[in-house]
């Protein structure tokens, strides 16, 4: 498909009730945004498939709905750092960040060295970045081991205390999603929230009473990866 095409795609399902509604109920503030709903944007992105020319295309449209479409049809692995930091600059709202992490970010062998850059960045979103990729880092390693993993809770500690809404959300969601992986990172996941608690910060200790109460739930649902060692036939 053509960038054209695309557009009036996009245009033709547009409805700024919905971008006001979205901004309103979820906290998505986004500039420039149309209105469409996901399953419009994950509807064509199926059609486009993957065309990494079309999406820095319609990245650079500036249009909120596009931008989220354009992390949906690159290929992760054939991202670089330079366009990696180009557009994680641009970041201004959690529904951007979460979908190119997500859907873009994560699977990119470049995942974990963006990761830990972005983490030491001051601003809100780029730090966002780096925790959510913490987060998703796992989705497309199955057969990653532990030691991977168990590096993350040195990030998770040091700036547990960053009262930002959006970067402390993000923190508890590495910590549980690690917690998650395996029964060996949740001893270790619960260990780390319980010297959370300690902190006279009051991010962290929200961090660990959030991700004690999910991690130590009788229906906490685990993953179980590597398979090969926590689910062998």
């Amino acid at each position: 498909m053509q960038l054209n095409q695309v557009l009036n795609w996009l245009h033709a399902r547009a409805d700024k009730e919905n971008a006001i509604y979205k901004a309103e109920r979820f906290g998505i503030d986004a500039k420039h945004a149309i209105g469409l709903y996901k399953k419009d944007i994950n509807k064509i992105a199926k059609l486009i498939k993957k065309d990494d020319d079309l999406a820095v295309q319609l990245f650079e449209t500036g249009i909120h709905e596009a931008r989220l479409l354009c992390a949906k049809i690159y290929t992760p692995k054939n991202l670089d750092e330079a366009l990696m930091q180009y557009w994680v600059e641009t970041f201004d709202n959690w529904e951007t960040t979460d979908t190119f992490c997500m859907k873009c970010f994560a699977p990119s062998p470049l995942a974990l060295k963006m990761a830990t850059k972005w983490i030491k960045s001051k601003e809100e979103f780029i730090r966002r970045s780096g925790f959510v990729l913490l987060a998703c880092f796992g989705f497309s390693r199955k057969n990653e081991e532990n030691a991977i993993f168990e590096s993350f809770f040195t990030y998770i500690k040091k700036y547990a205390d960053d009262e930002r809404n959006f970067v402390k959300k993000a923190n508890n969601w590495a910590l549980r999603s690690i917690g998650k992986r395996n029964v060996d990172l949740k001893v270790k996941a619960i260990a780390t929230a319980k010297e959370l608690l300690h902190s006279p910060s009051k991010s962290a200790q929200w961090i660990a009473k959030n991700a004690l109460k999910e991690l130590n739930a009788k229906n906490v649902k685990m993953q179980d990866y590597p398979r090969h060692l926590y689910r062998p036939e």
